[in-house]
């Protein structure tokens, strides 16, 4: 939580001031059992009517003081947390947005859903109640003490006795709830994974006819996060009964002694209320503190996981370097890929060129490390080994804006935003105009459906809900080719179309009078069939690298992928 406080910093004054305005609100209440016991001793004892009625309208104006005193403190309370809580969920999300692929995968999207949201609220609720009441509920247990040792020293022992007891108890019972409120936190992460992959899944699921077997997962999971809050919730709940216990054992212990003075003469019946106030004063604000005690040990607990996620680094290598080594639009030499945490290399020794205005074809069976290949251009991952250079320039030396602004990007899974196309197709080029996009469009063959319905205003939902799992696929290859990037990538981005529709969005790409440079990554041969150069790769390795006619001729591999989609005669014909 400690890494979190800088957050404040536009926040100085307001968290200055409302513990400024609790302690004055303490001051007032520590005044009122002066004011009580006066008005038994002097007034009640006296029968003078007069100064009771002036004491009580003293208590009236006490009471509206501290009120008011109260009210203003909640207000910069409120606003300072508010305001932390709206810092610290930008500083995530911006965090987060500069993560690579590598954290992302790593990490995982339901933790840093939860993260940015759970997480944060507990903070923002514990900054609230602590500039509230943690300055406030010790100054009103301290003020108290003192206040009893000027009526009597050695009664006062008491209130001391009762204050060590529960600094004790409370302690205890925080160094026992901070592991165990980060084991809630971290079910949670869980049970939102799987709420998550249910509610997106949702057509799977029903499709398998899986949904008993997914209720069970959830309410096992469900129960576990249940139980893990009811073991930190008993302990959590021995704090207010403790509590209780200890006060009244000192209110009686209190009353005891203090009947005794009384006999004796060495107090008065005021003194005895004045202290039996102040005591109950403990009791109330020693109660506060312990639910204060709470929040904090959970505020603890998602303040460390929010500065977990602030302290990752993006493990993205960058270098100075300016050096020029060939004159490719994109060459791989030598390069091998391992992901982080994996054991074997996911590409291994990968060494090609493609020249602008070439098509290049990848292909291979699933798992061979097509899509992991063609994530290196754009500089999504690292190369392990070897350098990958997009117009002669190690990726690692371009920035990031500028070597992706010149690569049109479409992965497996086609992801649109709600919105409009309007919208969507202008996250690859943000001032793009309507004709450049309707101009997109009909290169990805999608022009015709969109304007079936309205247009460029046709409005998307969530995750493209409404749109079949084709025109998503079409939608996200306009996007990718509006800005006119030198660089295509289609990482099996045409998997939903059919043979007509996906070769005329080829032939479409194929026509740009700027020619840029092609990479289709497929499994489909019919795909790659007209590429300049096909890679065919097998267990992350390349086996061989031809065009169509001599890869028939030469690649067994690629032999068996293309006749387990052609047949002989239809080669035969086709020659």
């Amino acid at each position: 939580m400690k890494q979190l406080l800088p957050f404040l910093k536009n926040y100085k004054i307001q968290s200055v001031l409302a513990p400024l305005f609790k302690m004055l609100e303490a001051v007032f209440e520590l005044i009122v059992p002066l004011v009580v016991a006066s008005i038994i001793n002097d007034g009640i004892r006296e029968g003078n009517l007069k100064l009771v009625v002036s004491k009580a309208l003293l208590l009236v104006l006490l009471a509206v003081v501290g009120m008011s005193a109260a009210i203003t403190a909640q207000f910069f309370a409120a606003k300072a947390a508010t305001g932390f809580a709206t810092e610290v969920r930008h500083s995530l999300f911006e965090k987060i947005q500069s993560f690579s692929f590598n954290e992302i995968d790593r990490i995982g999207t339901s933790t840093l859903i939860t993260r940015m949201t759970n997480d944060v609220n507990q903070a923002q609720s514990t900054v609230n109640m602590v500039l509230r009441l943690f300055l406030r509920s010790p100054f009103i247990v301290v003020g108290a003490l003192v206040m009893a040792l000027t009526i009597d020293a050695k009664i006062s022992l008491i209130f001391l006795l009762v204050i060590v007891l529960l600094s004790v108890v409370v302690a205890v019972i925080m160094k026992c709830t901070v592991p165990m409120y980060k084991n809630v936190q971290n079910t949670l992460d869980s049970v939102t994974l799987m709420t998550r992959e249910n509610l997106t899944g949702a057509r799977v699921i029903r499709a398998f006819t899986e949904e008993d077997d997914e209720y069970n997962k959830f309410k096992e999971k469900n129960n576990l996060l249940a139980h893990f809050q009811r073991s930190v919730g008993r302990i959590s709940a021995l704090m207010n009964p403790i509590t209780y216990i200890i006060i009244n054992l000192g209110i009686v212990l209190l009353i005891y002694s203090g009947a005794l003075k009384v006999e004796s003469g060495t107090l008065n019946q005021g003194q005895v209320v004045a202290l039996y106030n102040y005591m109950s004063q403990i009791l109330v604000e020693l109660v506060k503190f312990a639910s204060l005690i709470v929040t904090i040990t959970k505020g603890f607990a998602s303040g460390g996981r929010i500065a977990s996620i602030l302290n990752v680094d993006n493990t993205l290598e960058h270098s100075d370097d300016t050096n020029c080594y060939d004159n490719h639009a994109v060459c791989f030499d030598n390069v091998s890929l391992t992901y982080k945490g994996a054991g074997e290399e996911s590409l291994t020794d990968i060494s090609f060129f493609a020249d602008k205005g070439q098509t290049v074809g990848i292909i291979g069976s699933t798992g061979s490390g097509k899509s992991s290949l063609v994530s290196l251009i754009p500089h999504y991952y690292d190369a392990t080994k070897g350098r990958v250079t997009v117009n002669g320039r190690d990726v690692k030396s371009v920035d990031k804006e500028e070597l992706r602004s010149n690569i049109g990007f479409v992965m497996q899974k086609a992801v649109l935003f709600a919105g409009t196309v309007r919208d969507n197709i202008k996250w690859g080029k943000k001032d793009a105009t309507d004709e450049e996009i309707n101009e997109a469009l009909r290169i990805a063959q999608v022009y015709d459906n969109v304007y079936e319905k309205d247009g460029l205003d046709t409005v998307i939902e969530q995750n493209g809900a409404n749109l079949s799992g084709g025109q998503k696929q079409r939608l996200s290859i306009a996007r990718a080719i509006v800005s006119k990037p030198e660089i295509i990538v289609l990482d099996d981005s045409a998997s939903a179309l059919d043979f007509a529709t996906e070769k005329a969005l080829r032939e479409a790409i194929l026509s740009l009078d700027y020619k840029p440079t092609l990479f289709i990554v497929s499994e489909r041969t019919s795909s790659i069939l007209s590429a300049d150069k096909i890679i065919v790769l097998e267990d992350g390795q390349i086996v061989d690298v031809g065009t169509n006619e001599q890869l028939l001729k030469s690649c067994e591999v690629y032999r068996e992928i293309y006749f387990s989609q052609f047949s002989e005669e239809e080669v035969a014909v086709g020659d």
